[in-house]
């Protein structure tokens, strides 16, 4: 007869930072990469953000493997269909310890802005629901919010935050009639998402992420 059980153990998780905190920081950014990424590259995209006043912050998905074959580059995912709920809790964990471990040493006043790019999207919805941190903005880019999960009852939380779903027009993962369930999706939650649309496909395309963050943040 075969046996089934958990243990939880300790392990190491590994994040990267861009800028420096200091009195005079007033934005933060917590940006989860997508699958089959390291977050050691996907925070390269966000250079083009940093000021002075700016500090970003990239978690790297807990499961790494070997992309394309053994001798392909590593990769990391944050979840997996296998033992998916006990994975959600750890990686909700662990966004919750870094999230508690720096907001201290940022002002008072700091704009928190939390970025999702494709699986990285699912990711920042789980954590949100589960331990509902405090933010002023969600930049969900190429992916979609979990449709497994009922937000209306949370709905006084999302009422005062601004939320922004960014894609590709040539993205072959969000096809119309997957953005038009998305679409749905908003609407039936009550989730009031500013749409936006750019000519490219399933990447973070820096000019537009420069553009859509002053609009943000001048706004």
């Amino acid at each position: 007869m075969i046996g089934e059980y958990q243990k939880k153990v300790l392990r190491t998780a590994h994040y990267y930072t861009l800028g420096e905190i200091h009195t005079e920081t007033r934005y933060f950014v917590l940006a989860c990469h997508g699958y089959a990424q390291l977050a050691k590259h996907f925070i390269r995209r966000f250079d083009i953000l940093m000021n002075d006043d700016t500090f970003i912050l990239a978690p790297e998905g807990l499961s790494r493997f070997y992309w394309k074959g053994l001798t392909g580059e590593v990769a990391a995912s944050w979840m997996t269909k296998e033992d998916r709920l006990d994975e959600i809790e750890d990686y909700c964990n662990y966004l919750q310890s870094l999230y508690e471990q720096y907001i201290p040493q940022l002002p008072e006043k700091v704009r928190i802005i939390l970025f999702g790019f494709s699986q990285g999207c699912a990711t920042q919805c789980r954590w949100i629901m589960e331990k509902m941190p405090h933010f002023h903005d969600l930049i969900l880019w190429a992916g979609a919010v979990p449709e497994d999960l009922d937000y209306r009852p949370k709905k006084h939380y999302f009422k005062d935050k601004n939320l922004h779903w960014v894609y590709g027009t040539e993205d072959s993962f969000l096809t119309p009639k997957r953005i038009l369930m998305h679409q749905e999706l908003l609407k039936v939650n009550e989730l009031d998402f500013e749409i936006h649309t750019f000519e490219g496909k399933h990447e973070v395309e820096r000019s537009v992420l420069k553009e859509l963050y002053q609009n943000m943040i001048d706004g």
